[in-house]
């Protein structure tokens, strides 16, 4: 047993890394407040929490979104979630498409056209697909199978309005403090990932050479750094980016550490400064998020928003809420995003959005019907 099998729908919150667990039950306090507005308020309430209190919980997209933040009534500490894989049966399912698979391409070359004549430099433009299972997903067997695929990032789970449960398996971590250190590790730049360890090194080596995908990822870098520096008495980042692979895509990610001056802030303060990255929205952001609500023809709800955890003296986690679905009871919503630059190819982009979405639909149990072209 562990403790995510404690784990339910309508009162729950999973958080799992690679080092532990934790689970939330109960809603003690629901801060009221949308998107943008909810961390503010947030923090007011850190400083009033005893010290074994935290607060969980996700914030959307939109900063006029509804945020989902709570102090729960209990919570519990625990080791890592472990792996499960899941069935080698995997059976194809029919989707629906928000955008259509070609009016997606005709998004990204839209803003190819706002990128040469604009101010635009990148701007990360998503899709959505909805499926129904036979039956509603086992959130807790769910979250084992993304472990699997995602070992090194980050599994959760968070209860929403109306019976709606928010789960994926995020690589990428927006921002950790503890006490005076925080880290950021963003990712941006992407190939998908065959399985085939020669075609794999061969994506490895084009990805770091890529001068179109180093671009993209200096773009969050120095985005996350500026937004960071006045924070810290000392930020570093290295020069060169690594690579961070997870079952289906491979990532150029830059690990970024600083210090942080007196007063500290605290994680959710951090989180609330950075999102949304560019990773998951554009540059300059004001921008892109304008040619997002032009261009997408969907409302992205949590997608790309920011989920996790912060206790009372301002120590926390926050991951980007990214390769997740949200799940209900007579269907599941999956979500996909790629940033599109100068030199962003249409047909490439829909197919990095599809590799993506091939993470929840394998955890699953599901791969997608072939996509028209």
């Amino acid at each position: 047993m562990h403790l995510v099998d404690d784990y339910r729908p309508g009162s729950g919150f999973f958080f799992g890394t690679s080092a532990r667990s934790l689970l939330a039950t109960g809603s003690a306090v629901v801060l009221p407040g949308r998107g943008g507005l909810a961390p503010k308020r947030a923090d007011t309430v850190l400083r009033a929490l005893g010290p074994d209190q935290i607060l969980v919980g996700a914030v959307p997209f939109a900063d006029d979104a509804p945020a989902r933040l709570i102090v729960p009534e209990e919570h519990r500490w625990g080791p890592p979630l472990p792996p499960k894989a899941a069935s080698r049966d995997v059976t194809p399912v029919a989707t629906r498409h928000e955008p259509e698979p070609a009016r997606y391409r005709l998004a990204v070359e839209k803003a190819l056209h706002d990128i040469d004549d604009s101010e635009l430099s990148k701007v990360v433009l998503a899709r959505s697909v909805r499926i129904t299972p036979p039956t509603r997903p086992d959130i807790p067997s769910l979250l084992r199978r993304l472990r699997h695929r995602q070992e090194a990032g980050f599994v959760f789970a968070c209860e929403l309005p109306d019976g709606v449960s928010l789960v994926g398996g995020s690589p990428e971590l927006l921002v950790s403090r503890e006490r005076d250190v925080v880290t950021a590790f963003p990712l941006a730049g992407s190939r998908p990932r065959t399985g085939d360890p020669e075609v794999d090194a061969v994506s490895r080596a084009e990805l770091l050479a890529s001068e179109k995908d180093r671009r993209e990822h200096a773009h969050v870098v120095d985005t996350i750094a500026r937004v960071l520096t006045p924070y810290c008495v000392k930020l570093s980042a290295p020069s060169t980016p690594d690579i961070v692979a997870t079952a289906h895509m491979l990532h150029l990610g830059t690990r970024i550490t600083g210090r942080l001056a007196d007063p500290l802030p605290s994680a959710l303060e951090l989180a609330s400064a950075l999102h949304p990255t560019p990773a998951v929205c554009g540059t300059p952001t004001a921008t892109a998020a304008s040619a997002i609500a032009r261009l997408e023809e969907f409302d992205r709800g949590f997608y790309s928003g920011m989920v996790g955890w912060c206790d009372s003296a301002g120590n926390g986690e926050w991951a980007v809420t990214i390769r997740c679905a949200e799940i209900a009871d007579d269907s599941v919503r999956l979500f996909a995003g790629a940033g599109i630059v100068a030199g962003s190819d249409p047909d490439a982009e829909l197919a990095e959005t599809e590799a993506k979405l091939a993470t929840m639909l394998a955890a699953l149990g599901h791969r997608q019907e072939a996509v028209a072209r």
